[in-house]
């Protein structure tokens, strides 16, 4: 029996669909697997959602109090997808960058696979700093199937010419790249799949 698992970079996905759709609209994120399951046609009996919150100024502009509560409520919408189990990193309070997120995201999935919790996995993500997890389960893990999910303009190029890849396109944006057999592409372009704020 195919056991399919889904691990997400989840700050790579919340910056991606803020620079697709700014601060009065969120993905709406249980509508995005459901709609993928579909396209896929295939089911994730797990999914990993790893991420972490941005911390707020002293002083907060009307922008960053905008984008605070777009983050809040996207992960909010995560939360209350069935399946997901949600990892929450921290931030530096001296640099304010991540921490732990793409740790953990790395150790889950090379310790799920040599733990045989699945015999299929999707990474979505843009950030290619995750290949050699993914080269590390190729090699001692062969009959694991490994894809890729990418928004489309969080594309990543590296490993879309070394496992199946799958373009998510929300918007009308004409994205360029060098094409790949090992691509394809799904069109949510038509579909409501966003939340107004």
């Amino acid at each position: 029996m195919k056991k399919t698992y889904l691990f997400i970079d989840g700050t790579n996905l919340y910056a991606g669909q803020y620079e697709l759709f700014g601060p009065k609209a969120y993905l709406n994120f249980s509508k995005l697997i459901q709609e993928t399951e579909k396209k896929l046609k295939n089911s994730f009996v797990k999914i990993f959602f790893y991420a972490s919150y941005s911390p707020k100024s002293e002083k907060p502009n009307k922008k960053e109090i905008l984008f605070l509560k777009n983050e809040a409520l996207f992960y909010k919408n995560v939360k209350q997808t069935k399946n997901v189990v949600f990892f929450t990193g921290y931030r530096s309070k001296t640099s304010g960058k991540e921490k732990e997120v793409d740790v953990k995201l790395t150790t889950d999935l090379v310790a799920f696979a040599f733990l045989k919790k699945y015999n299929q996995v999707f990474l979505m993500t843009g950030d290619a700093d995750f290949l050699q997890a993914l080269f590390a389960i190729q090699l001692y893990h062969p009959k694991i199937k490994i894809n890729l999910i990418c928004l489309e303009n969080k594309i990543m190029y590296r490993g879309m010419f070394r496992f199946q890849t799958f373009i998510i396109y929300l918007t009308h944006n004409n994205i360029v790249y060098n094409e790949s057999r090992t691509l394809e592409k799904i069109f949510f372009v038509n579909k409501k799949m966003t939340e107004v704020i």
